[in-house]
C-alpha cells in the first residue's frame, strides 16, 4: 500500500445533537468516534472539507489511516460514514483502531481489467455484467490490498466469475467464503445482449422450419 492518509482531528468534549450541529455549522467540522483496540472510545472532531476531499480517493476506503489528534496518532480504518439526506454534507464518521497483530474486516474495491479486449466481448459481442464492485476481506493490517484485480480476458461467453475465482494476495481471505461453499457468490459474467439471444432463437426456429 503506497499511499498514506493522515487526518487531523481535535478532542471533542461537548456531545449530543446540539453540540454536533454547532460543530458542523460554526466550526465546519464533523463529529467522529474512534473505538476498538481494547481502549475507550474517543470522540473527536474532523475538518469537514479535509475528510470530504480524502473520500474522493477510492483508496481511502481500503487503507490504514492515521488520525493525528494534536500530536497523538492512531492507526485506524474507516468503518462507517453518515451523510446528510439531501445536502452534499458529511455528518459523522466512525473509525476502528487497528493492531498489526489482529485481523481486520474491510471492504476492498474490485478492479476489472480487459473488459473491452476479452474475446467474448470483442469478438463475440458479449456484454460484461458486474454483480459486485467490492468484496469484504479478512487480513492483517499490513496485508490489506488497495484493490483486488479481476481479469476478464479468459472469461468465456455465459461464464460466471465467482468469489472463489478471485486471485488474492498472500494473507488475504474473502470473508463470505469462510461461511461455506453456498456463499460463493457471483462477481461478474459475460453474456450476449438480450436482443441477440432473441435473434438467435428466431434464427434457430427458422432453420427448424426450413428442414420440414
Amino acid at each position: 500500500m503506497s499511499q498514506e492518509f493522515v487526518i487531523e482531528a481535535f478532542p471533542r468534549d461537548d456531545q449530543g445533537k446540539g453540540a454536533s450541529r454547532r460543530l458542523r455549522r460554526e466550526e465546519r467540522k464533523i463529529p467522529a468516534i474512534i473505538y476498538g483496540g481494547g481502549k475507550d472510545a474517543t470522540p473527536v472532531a474532523i475538518w469537514h472539507n479535509e475528510l470530504k476531499k480524502a473520500l474522493e480517493n477510492e483508496a481511502f476506503f481500503s487503507h490504514i489511516l492515521t488520525i493525528d489528534i494534536q500530536g497523538k496518532k492512531e492507526s485506524v480504518i474507516l468503518k462507517d460514514l453518515q451523510r446528510h439526506p439531501y445536502k452534499l454534507l458529511l455528518t459523522h464518521a466512525d473509525f476502528l483502531r487497528v493492531d498489526k497483530d489482529h485481523e481486520i474486516h474491510v471492504n476492498v474495491p474490485l478492479h476489472f481489467i480487459n473488459e473491452d479486449t476479452a474475446p467474448a466481448v470483442k469478438l463475440q459481442g458479449g456484454v460484461v455484467s458486474h454483480t459486485m464492485t467490492e468484496v469484504e476481506v479478512i487480513c492483517l493490517p499490513q496485508d490489506l490490498p488497495e484493490f483486488i484485480e479481476v481479469d476478464l480476458n479468459e472469461v468465456e461467453m455465459d461464464q460466471v466469475v465467482h468469489l472463489s475465482d478471485l486471485k488474492l494476495p498472500k494473507g488475504v481471505q474473502v470473508a463470505a467464503l469462510l461461511q461455506g461453499e453456498d456463499h460463493d457468490q457471483p462477481v461478474a459474467s459475460i453474456h450476449k445482449p438480450k436482443g441477440a439471444k432473441a435473434d438467435d432463437a428466431e434464427e434457430a426456429e427458422g432453420e427448424e422450419g426450413g428442414e420440414e
